[in-house]
């Protein structure tokens, strides 16, 4: 685990945007698993931006969906994939049929799923749930999943309301599981403000193992714990 620890937030913003610029022009064909969420937004929006300056390009690229919720409507806006297309998807050139999202209600969409990942990831960005969770892979989850339906801890339920306009709160969803995760080539891990900071000290320096899923992250070669100084004051 490598641990890349920023003076304050945009410079945190910027470090990960110049990173990830390289990572593509040396790649073109970069095959990511992107998460939704507040954490990565404006890093898409900077991304958008670099699309637009004609410093960079999505086209030959391909991007999978980390997780979705269940039980809500293909309209809903709190839909991870929705989010996806909502902060980054439209602000770039990637081809629509290089989008793989995950559709909680098709018949075996986790072996779908699974199949399309086939060899795995270049490049996931992860962000971590105050309980140490990695997109939908809840403390205990099996290190050997893969796709799969989970039921999602309380904490996680409570959180899903920032992103949605009413009270129907997601119990459950479909995730990609940690096998794939931590076999992908490389990880970031993104962390920002003060919030944090605790989880991120117990995934970088407490006990490794299953019941905070990040910290399993520090036996990845090329795993990259990216945080803020506020994130990273305690590591």
């Amino acid at each position: 685990m490598n641990l890349f620890k920023f003076d304050s937030e945009s410079a945190w913003l910027d470090g990960i945007t110049s990173l990830w610029r390289d990572r593509l022009r040396v790649n073109p064909k970069l095959r990511m698993c992107l998460p939704s969420g507040h954490t990565p937004n404006a890093i898409y929006a900077a991304m958008g931006k670099a699309v637009a300056a004609g410093q960079v390009s999505f086209k030959c690229a391909e991007i999978f969906a980390l997780d979705e919720f269940g039980g809500l409507a293909p309209d809903d806006e709190g839909l991870c994939a929705n989010m996806l297309q909502r902060y980054l998807l439209k602000l770039i050139d990637l081809p629509t049929q290089n989008f793989h999202r995950i559709e909680p209600n098709k018949k075996n969409i986790a072996q779908e799923y699974d199949r399309l990942i086939g060899d795995g990831f270049d490049l996931t960005l992860l962000g971590v749930g105050l309980n140490g969770h990695l997109g939908m892979n809840e403390p205990g989850s099996p290190v050997d999943a893969t796709t799969r339906r989970v039921d999602l801890h309380p904490s996680t339920v409570a959180s899903s309301a920032k992103y949605l306009t009413h009270g129907n709160l997601p119990t459950w969803g479909i995730a990609v599981g940690l096998k794939h995760l931590l076999g992908s080539k490389e990880v970031w891990l993104l962390a920002n403000g003060g919030k944090k900071a605790e989880i991120v000290h117990r995934a970088a320096k407490g006990p490794i193992g299953p019941d905070v899923p990040a910290s399993l992250l520090r036996n990845h070669p090329h795993a990259f714990f990216m945080v803020d100084a506020e994130a990273g004051a305690l590591v």
